[in-house]
């Protein structure tokens, strides 16, 4: 794939952060203009929202690479995956510093009290190894078990959206939108192993 395609395909992917920079900037210049009544969920909700939405493209490209072979994109899954990490650890690290105020107790009771975070820390912890085994020299070295490995997106994805649903206090509509969308991903493995 031309370097140019990837770098469109990068430039977008960090287009949210700039856009995330830009209300954090505007919030500091005047409270309550940009992220709302309470700015600190707003930057946690919004890199969440967005490590997911990341997660799921890279499935759909995923899938698309099975259907279509003649689509060189696994350059850009790859990518697109370590997005979804940077995204995901992003959404860690704000959370612990703006919502458990940067400590490790309240960290701690979250997790064992709450179970939607529950559920985005174990998701966060399983993209580590997806992660750190995304280069070339990884997948050689793994061989068959690179592959198996690597599924684990799929479970990451259900966790993920079990975060955002028991997270929803008035809409579901995203929670929703992503519990459809990995759903009918689902079922294209499911169908695509079957056949």
């Amino acid at each position: 794939m031309p370097l140019k395609y990837k770098l469109v395909v990068f430039l977008l992917s960090l287009a949210p952060l700039c856009f995330l920079g830009s209300d954090i900037w505007q919030e500091y210049q005047s409270p309550g203009s940009a992220l709302g009544a309470d700015p600190a969920v707003a930057v946690v909700h919004f890199l969440g929202n967005w490590a997911i939405r990341f997660l799921l493209v890279t499935l759909t490209i995923s899938s698309l690479t099975r259907r279509v072979r003649k689509f060189k994109l696994i350059p850009i899954r790859r990518m697109l995956g370590l997005f979804t990490f940077t995204y995901a650890l992003l959404h860690f690290v704000a959370y612990f510093l703006l919502l458990a105020e940067a400590e490790l107790s309240n960290l701690i009771t979250d997790f064992v009290e709450r179970p939607y975070i529950t559920m985005g820390i174990s998701a966060l912890i399983l993209l580590f190894p997806l992660a750190i085994t995304s280069t070339n020299y990884w997948q050689r070295r793994l061989r068959l078990n690179w592959k198996k490995l690597h599924r684990l997106a799929y479970l990451i994805g259900l966790l993920a959206v079990i975060h955002v649903a028991w997270l929803a206090k008035s809409s579901y509509l995203e929670a929703v939108i992503y519990s459809t969308w990995l759903m009918v991903l689902f079922g294209e493995r499911i169908f695509l192993k079957n056949r």
